[in-house]
């Protein structure tokens, strides 16, 4: 990935804005994947970000999925209670009036709204931060319940596809040129007692008790604004991973982030802890929203999914490592490593909890969400 100048970002940036319109062009966020920029201009504040082509292959369909998700949540506004939402909008170019602008070294850029007034948070503060998670993506799977999944590409195809890491790891432990380690010995013993429960969610696909929807892909809580004022939440960003896929992807991300007070960069990973408490005010306030779309069997597939995808992410940043991180960005050596034990942390801590989890989830549903039958 190239790593461009203020005078080459502010060009790029004059793309969307006009000539001489920057005011400030500042590093946003601390993502993963894409690089994220706030530009202070003659019209106000926006973001500039640079898609990871290492990742989307196909830039033009992330615009694509993006477009579709703001028309159709626009259109349905209407329906939201009396409280503040949005959804981050593409910006145009000035000249073709395109949403997305190749730069001269080819990587794709693209402009969006910036969401004011609004914050947010590496771990959760409290349990009425917790709550307005769970609405917060309660209302954006309520927004496009309507929206059908053809209707969006499959921008990560495999994505959340447990399996299909597993296979990627394997492939990763072949070819990956690191000596091994203490920490690398454990992380492989902790995958290879895990590899059966890789397939839970696809298994339940394949019965027809999950169907495919449109997802966020990557609600966890850095992704949630939050009113600065009223401390309610008023969007989710970083919509990059919007695509067909399964509620538990999201559902069991939200909680897997939501609930671990120290957070995925904490540097005591040993201390690492799923929070039962913070996962009843999630959930209390995602059903409440947007839990009577769900079936029986898909509110029984939650916990498993919450265990799922915090075992799928650790694979996922072990993987990277033994990869040469080549995937997330990285500010240390050895930091997918420490990500990976991290998570590998919290799914211990979640099998431990196995039995209280899946009985807070069967009672918020008869209680918070009314489950339909």
């Amino acid at each position: 990935m190239h790593d461009l100048g203020t005078a080459e970002l502010t060009a790029i940036a004059e793309a969307f804005h006009g000539a001489g319109s920057i005011h400030s062009i500042e590093p946003l966020g601390h993502g993963n994947v894409n690089a994220t920029y706030r530009v202070r201009s003659a019209s106000g504040t926006s973001v500039l970000q640079r898609l990871n082509r290492a990742v989307f292959q196909r830039p033009d369909l992330v615009l694509h999925n993006l477009e579709v998700l703001t028309a159709h949540v626009e259109r349905k506004r209407a329906t939201l209670p009396q409280r503040r939402w949005e959804l981050p909008r593409l910006l145009r170019t000035q000249a073709e009036g395109l949403t997305g602008y190749r730069c001269p070294k080819g990587e794709t850029w693209r402009m969006l709204t910036y969401v004011e007034e609004a914050r947010s948070v590496d771990v959760i503060e409290s349990p009425s931060q917790a709550r307005e998670l769970g609405i917060g993506l309660g209302l954006f799977h309520q927004l496009v319940s309507d929206l059908p999944a053809a209707a969006l590409a499959d921008t990560l195809e495999g994505f959340h596809i447990t399996p299909g890491y597993l296979q990627a790891y394997r492939r990763a432990l072949v070819q990956t040129r690191l000596q091994p380690s203490a920490d690398t010995e454990r992380c492989m013993r902790f995958i290879r007692d895990r590899e059966p429960i890789c397939d839970v969610l696809e298994r339940a696909r394949q019965r027809g008790e999950l169907v495919e929807r449109p997802i966020h892909g990557d609600p966890k809580i850095n992704n949630l604004m939050l009113d600065r004022r009223s401390g309610q939440a008023v969007a989710l960003i970083d919509l990059d991973t919007v695509k067909p896929g399964l509620v538990h992807y999201d559902i069991g991300d939200c909680l897997r982030s939501g609930c671990n007070p120290l957070g995925e960069e904490t540097l005591e990973r040993d201390a690492v802890h799923f929070d039962l408490n913070l996962a009843a005010e999630i959930l209390t306030g995602y059903f409440s929203v947007a839990g009577s779309s769900l079936s029986p069997a898909e509110v029984r597939l939650i916990p498993d999914a919450v265990r799922l995808i915090s075992f799928e992410l650790g694979l996922r940043f072990f993987s990277d490592h033994l990869n040469g991180d080549t995937y997330f960005r990285i500010s240390r050596p050895e930091q997918n490593l420490h990500r990976a034990m991290v998570q590998f942390q919290l799914t211990a801590s979640i099998e431990q909890q196995m039995g209280a989890l899946r009985q807070l989830v069967g009672d918020l549903a008869c209680t918070t969400a009314g489950v339909r039958s």
